[in-house]
């Protein structure tokens, strides 16, 4: 890894596929190579709105979210100070497995909440499907988790659509995957 950075795997769970219309209901992140440094949240939905798919998928309830979910404004704070304790002196990034998703919610909150300049990871995030990609040649087919070798993710083991239990499954992914890459970097020399 970089010295001066810091990765930081983030999923969250959502009730539907756009940030506004739909809320994040959960957030988990932990540092890449240290999974017991974790953050996780449940927040309060910003509305009613969802997606029958999304609300399966996620198994949170809306309701419950509605009376016990931390206020998205003080999640987001909670998030962006536990960001700033890890980093550290390096600089946070994103990571993600789809990060597109992810970032999306979690950049328009923190601006919703926050207002600019608020979202301590900038407008910049890294796709693991696409550093998977990129790294060994494959197709974008080929960069779902079913599909990963072995090495880099045991393909019995499917994500739990708990947002702090994926964050730190595609945590351990990214951290394989950027040893993977200064293994063939020492084979190139």
């Amino acid at each position: 890894m970089m010295r001066n950075e810091l990765y930081i795997s983030v999923d969250v769970e959502t009730s539907g596929p756009i940030p506004g219309e739909y809320s994040m209901l959960s957030l988990g992140a932990c540092v890449v190579g240290e999974p017991e440094r974790k953050f996780y949240v449940e927040l309060a939905p910003l509305n009613d709105n969802f997606t029958a798919e999304a609300m399966e998928t996620c198994d949170l309830s809306l309701a419950e979210l509605q009376r016990r979910g931390t206020e998205p404004g003080a999640a987001m704070e909670k998030f962006a100070d536990w960001v700033d304790g890890m980093r550290d002196g390096r600089r946070p990034v994103f990571v993600g497995f789809n990060a597109p998703f992810d970032w999306s919610f979690v950049n328009y909150y923190f601006i919703r909440f926050g207002g600019p300049g608020k979202n301590p990871f900038g407008h910049t995030a890294i796709d693991i499907k696409s550093y998977y990609m990129g790294a060994f040649g494959t197709s974008w087919a080929a960069t779902s988790m079913k599909r990963l070798p072995p090495e880099i993710h045991a393909p019995d083991k499917p994500l739990a659509h708990n947002a702090l239990d994926d964050a730190i499954q595609q945590g351990e992914i990214f951290e394989r995957l950027l040893q993977s890459r200064v293994a063939k970097l020492k084979v190139a020399e």
